[in-house]
């Protein structure tokens, strides 16, 4: 028999590289020990600590949270999730921490807890499974379709040698999109402070100064982040309900597509029975969509089911729960529900539903201030506080518990998404803002910072301009109003694009021929993950798992009892791996 072991590379440490070490530990039992082989190494390459990774890293701000409840966090499988490898449960971040489950937990907290999930998964391996860590870069991988795999490293002359190779990178930086690359121009040309999308922990927020404006583009979490380390962060605190300032803080001038922050996130718990989900929006479904012969269009063909998913949650909820606010048995409802097509459905709930407000209007959701106007500056400030306060109020409020139904809806739907690969950038945003927005305590700080003027609303589709030696913001919300700033921040992620990838191993994989979608994200095959070529064929050695590519899923843990589409993901690559491996070194040994 040959003393090699076989030997998987995985690239990248974080939440999901350590998703997948637990998975190998869960399934080698089954698929690995006990074949014959020889034991299997595991190279792990990462610059940052295996289990927290870059974004959850100790060395970042106490001050910034996560947006979910501790108990609504957890980096374990348990029988929701549909795979095929065994359920390993553990314990939630809060179970673990020992702390309230309806906190929220610090990042750094977090990243404790996943440094501690990666040590228990790489102690549950079999004992001829050994762990390598290597703190560096991976710059790119080379090797034939059928043969050993090269990863080369940053600062090292001899490339690791794999039998298979998984890529699990978590968020990159990307280069500067054209209208990025102008900006920034221009900023250089007119002593100016741009600051492109990035992860908001890492940017360099010296050059804003205290009490100049700021023209913040992004209304989501990455601003959240920004609005705490520009106040809190230098020295401000909170009196109750009102801001302290400490005189360091920037004016922050804040706009985006929709205008308004994301939703708050949902401040009560599930009672009662759980929607049965997917109803309209399940496996068929999508095995029919997959089947056109000419392929689907995502507004034609998708965004219907999944009207109607969430609908059949949102009604269902409030026909059973809250029956004293509709007009007809939800028997009958529902039945009419489930046979009428859109229109039909709409004169339904007008008459079965007698207030607006327990009407589910998603285009409403989506764009809360279209056609909206107001007369001044001051006029729109006062709108959005009350828009901010009322969107508290209701989901802090279990009166408007179909809110929670529709939460349960979204991540039933994208379970089934994921199978469908790219379908362009809409959806993620718009699960973003309704799913997976700011915990309530951030908006409450943003409406005392907006009362104490650090915070300024600009409107919705925000336009930014680069005129006169300043930038210039401007919106339809305030028609005629607009503000003049030498700093611009672009308060997000970069796109998750293998063409624009800072990282070097994405840009060789590009011109080594990897696929793009036509949103620039990296084709694998959605069984196992393996990274396909041109011809649709998948690579045999190489996989690929995380946000640039076309299965990407909302995050790499997830709320317990919610189908994890993440853990199946990593199951599924897992017991891949093992089997590839394992008849390797078995046809080696023969």
């Amino acid at each position: 028999m040959s003393t090699t072991k076989p030997t998987l590379v995985i690239v990248g440490a974080g939440p999901r590289g350590t998703g997948l070490i637990e998975r190998i530990a869960a399934n080698a039992p089954e698929l690995y020990a006990g074949s014959g082989t020889e034991g299997l190494d595991i190279h792990l390459v990462d610059p940052h600590p295996p289990g927290a990774g870059r974004i959850w890293r100790a060395a970042q701000s106490p001050l910034l949270w996560m947006n979910s409840h501790a108990e609504d966090v957890t980096m374990f499988t348990d029988e929701t999730v549909a795979m095929d490898g065994p359920v390993r449960p553990g314990p939630t971040l809060h179970e673990w921490a020992a702390t309230d489950g309806s906190t929220f937990a610090d990042r750094r907290l977090q990243g404790a807890y996943l440094r501690w999930v990666h040590e228990q998964a790489v102690a549950a391996l079999p004992p001829d499974v050994t762990v390598h860590h290597h703190p560096h870069r991976a710059l790119r991988v080379s090797g034939p379709r059928e043969g050993r795999q090269q990863v080369w490293l940053e600062g090292r002359a001899r490339p690791l040698l794999a039998d298979l190779v998984v890529l699990a990178l978590g968020h990159l930086d990307a280069e500067l999109d054209q209208e990025q690359s102008e900006l920034s121009a221009y900023a250089r040309t007119h002593g100016l402070v741009h600051l492109p999308p990035d992860f908001t922990a890492d940017s360099d927020l010296s050059s804003l100064a205290p009490g100049e404006p700021v023209l913040v583009r992004g209304f989501g979490l990455a601003f959240v982040d920004l609005m705490v380390l520009l106040t809190e962060g230098r020295g401000g605190r909170y009196d109750g309900d009102t801001y302290v300032p400490s005189g360091q803080e920037p004016v922050l001038y804040v706009g985006s597509r929709r205008g308004v922050p994301y939703h708050s996130k949902i401040g009560y718990d599930w009672t009662g029975e759980r929607p049965p989900l997917p109803r309209f929006f399940g496996t068929d479904e999508v095995d029919a969509l997959l089947a056109r012969p000419g392929g689907f269009d995502f507004r034609r063909d998708v965004w219907p089911l999944i009207e109607k998913e969430l609908g059949f949650a949102h009604y269902r909820r409030l026909f059973t729960v809250h029956s004293e606010r509709t007009a007809i048995a939800w028997t009958d409802f529902e039945e009419k529900y489930a046979a009428g097509e859109a229109a039909e459905r709409e004169a339904l709930v007008a008459s079965a539903v007698p207030d607006p407000a327990d009407r589910l209007d998603l285009a409403a959701l989506d764009r809360p201030l279209d056609g909206v106007r107001y007369a001044t500056h001051e006029e729109f400030q006062e709108g959005l506080r009350a828009y901010v306060e009322g969107d508290l109020s209701r989901r802090h409020d279990p009166v408007h518990s179909p809110d929670l139904a529709v939460f349960l809806g979204l991540l039933s739907v994208y379970g089934q998404l994921i199978r469908l690969g790219d379908i362009g950038p809409w959806w993620h945003g718009f699960f973003s803002y309704l799913a997976s927005g700011p915990p309530g305590p951030r908006l409450r700080q943003m409406l005392a910072l907006s009362r104490a003027d650090v915070v300024r609303f600009v409107g919705a589709d925000m336009a930014v301009t680069a005129e006169d030696g300043v930038f210039r913001a401007s919106s339809a919300t305030v028609p005629g109003a607009s503000v003049e700033a030498r700093a611009l921040v672009e308060a997000r992620l970069p796109e998750p694009t293998v063409g624009r990838a800072l990282d070097p191993l994405l840009r060789a994989l590009h011109a080594d021929g990897a696929v793009e979608t036509p949103e620039g994200l990296l084709r694998v095959d959605r069984s196992d993950g393996r990274i396909l070529d041109g011809a649709g064929r998948p690579h045999p050695r190489r996989f690929a798992l995380g946000p640039y590519t076309d299965v990407r899923t909302p995050g790499a843990f997830t709320r317990p009892r919610t189908g994890g589409p993440a853990f199946r993901q990593n199951d599924a690559t897992a017991r891949a791996a093992l089997a590839f491996l394992r008849d390797l070194a078995c046809r080696a040994a023969a």
